[in-house]
C-alpha cells in the first residue's frame, strides 16, 4: 500500500460489502453518528465507526477550524469526540498533537487540554484553532493586512524591517510576482494582536501558490514552471503566478471559521507544548487521546517546507519519530518502537491513577503490542474501524486500530 492509499482518511466513498478478515467491524447496522449519546457506560465494541462519505460527510468531519490548514496525518474528531465523551476527563493530553484535533475537540465540551509536537508549525496550527478571539478585531485585521500588503511596492519591500532576500527554496518555488505578495503580508504581520491567525493565512496561500501542479499541492517534488496537462482540471493548467487570489479567499474563510467555533468553544484551560515527547515534562492529565506518526510514512517538517522558509521557524526534522526520510527498514522499525515506547512511557509519567491512553493508528506492521508493553501499559479495549476514502487522485482503504490502554501495576 502506497503513502497517498494510507493517507485517504479525510474523504469518503460508500463501503459496498463486509471486509473478508477477521476484524470487528460489519456493515449490517447503521454506523454510528448519534454522538451526544455516548456516556460512561456506552459499549464501545458495539459501535459501528465504519463511516462512509454519506455517513459523515466532509463538511461534518473539518466542521469549524478542524479544516483552517491543509495537513496530512490528522485523524477524524468525531473519534475523539467519541472518547471524551466515553471517559469525561478533567484534562487530555495528546502527546503527538499534530493539528489539534483532540484540543478542537475538547475545547467544545468543556475539558481542558494540553498538546506537544516536536513541530513549531505544528504548534502554531493548534495555537490558532484553539485560541481565543474578538472576531471582529480578526476580521478587521484580515482586512487590513491584506490591503496594505497587496498595495506594497518593490522599493518599499526592500526598506522594510528585513531585507528582501528571499531563500533559494522560496526563489525555485515562487513565482517573483507571488512571492512579492507573500513577503510583504510576512513583513506587516508583527504589527497586528491576531499574528498567529496572520502566519496561519499567509501558510495557507503559500501552499496553493507554490509553482506546482494543481493535482500534487501534497506531494511535489520539483518546481513546474511550464504548462502541463492537468488532471483535477482536465485540461492545459499553467502554474501560479500570484498569491493574491489566495491570501483574499483563506482570509474570509478564516475569519468564517474562527467565527463558527467562536461560538461553541468553551472557557477552557489548553496548553501547546513545542516539544519532544520523549523527554518534556508533562502536566497532569486523566486521559490520552492521539494518533502518533506512522513508521516511515510522512516527513513532517518537509510537509510544510514552505511555512518554515516564509515564517522563519526552527527546523527539527532530525527529532521527528518515524520520518519518511528513515524509511521502514528493520532498523526504522527497531529505533521507532523505541522512540515510542520512550515516549509513552514519559507520557505516563503525567496520567492520573485509574486513566487510559488511546491511540489511533494504522497498526499494519503489528509495532504496537511491542511499544506498549515497554511503556508500561495493558491492553483494555481494541477496536478496528474500516477507513475508506478518496480525495482528488487518492484511492484505497485500509484498517485503523483504536488501542485502549490503562497503566499496568
Amino acid at each position: 500500500m502506497d503513502v497517498v492509499t494510507e493517507l485517504a482518511r479525510e474523504e469518503g466513498l460508500p463501503i459496498e460489502a463486509k471486509p473478508s478478515f477477521g476484524y470487528s467491524p460489519t456493515y449490517v447496522e447503521r454506523p454510528f453518528v448519534d454522538f451526544e449519546s455516548i456516556a460512561e457506560g456506552t459499549d464501545l465494541a458495539a459501535l459501528n465507526l465504519n463511516w462512509t462519505e454519506s455517513d459523515l460527510p466532509q463538511r461534518v468531519r473539518t466542521k469549524h477550524v478542524h479544516s483552517l490548514h491543509p495537513y496530512l496525518g490528522k485523524f477524524v474528531p468525531q473519534i475523539a469526540e467519541i472518547f471524551l465523551r466515553k471517559f469525561l476527563p478533567t484534562t487530555v493530553c495528546d502527546p503527538f498533537s499534530g493539528s489539534g484535533t483532540t484540543l478542537v475537540e475538547a475545547a467544545t465540551l468543556g475539558i481542558n487540554a494540553v498538546g506537544c509536537d516536536i513541530s513549531s508549525f505544528n504548534s502554531l496550527v493548534t495555537t490558532v484553532k484553539t485560541g481565543k478571539y474578538d472576531v471582529d478585531v480578526l476580521e478587521y485585521e484580515t482586512d487590513d493586512i491584506l490591503n496594505r500588503s497587496l498595495n506594497t511596492s518593490q522599493p518599499q519591500l526592500s526598506e522594510s524591517r528585513t531585507p528582501y532576500q528571499p531563500s533559494d527554496y522560496l526563489t525555485a518555488w515562487f513565482a517573483p510576482e507571488a512571492l512579492k505578495a507573500l513577503l510583504a503580508y510576512e513583513r506587516l504581520i508583527h504589527e497586528y494582536r491576531y499574528s498567529d491567525a496572520l502566519r496561519l493565512i499567509l501558510s495557507r496561500a503559500a501552499r496553493s501558490a507554490r509553482l506546482t501542479t494543481h493535482f500534487d499541492l501534497d506531494f511535489p517534488k520539483q518546481p513546474q514552471t511550464e504548462p502541463y496537462h492537468c488532471y483535477k482540471h482536465g485540461r492545459i493548467c499553467t502554474p501560479t503566478q500570484n498569491a493574491a487570489q489566495f491570501l483574499q479567499r483563506y482570509s474570509l474563510d478564516t475569519v468564517r471559521r474562527i467565527r463558527e467555533f467562536s461560538d461553541v468553544r468553551k472557557d477552557v484551560a489548553l496548553s501547546i507544548i513545542t516539544g519532544d515527547t520523549r523527554t518534556v515534562e508533562f502536566p497532569r492529565f486523566d486521559l490520552v487521546i492521539t494518533s502518533p506518526p506512522y513508521v516511515g510514512l510522512i516527513d513532517y517538517h518537509e510537509q510544510h517546507r514552505y511555512s518554515y522558509e516564509l515564517l522563519g521557524l526552527p527546523w527539527k526534522a532530525d527529532k521527528e519519530i518515524g520520518a519518511a526520510a528513515s524509511g521502514t527498514s528493520i532498523k526504522a522499525r527497531e529505533a521507532y518502537v523505541n522512540d515510542m515506547a520512550q515516549s509513552f512511557a514519559n507520557v505516563r509519567r503525567g496520567l492520573a491513577k485509574g486513566g487510559r491512553v488511546v491511540v489511533v493508528v494504522n497498526d499494519k506492521l503489528g509495532l504496537y503490542d511491542t511499544i506498549r508493553e515497554q511503556a508500561g501499559f495493558e491492553m483494555e479495549t481494541r477496536l478496528e474501524r474500516h477507513v475508506n476514502r478518496r480525495t482528488g487522485r487518492r484511492a484505497g482503504d485500509f484498517f485503523e486500530s483504536i488501542l485502549v490502554w490503562k497503566a499496568g501495576d
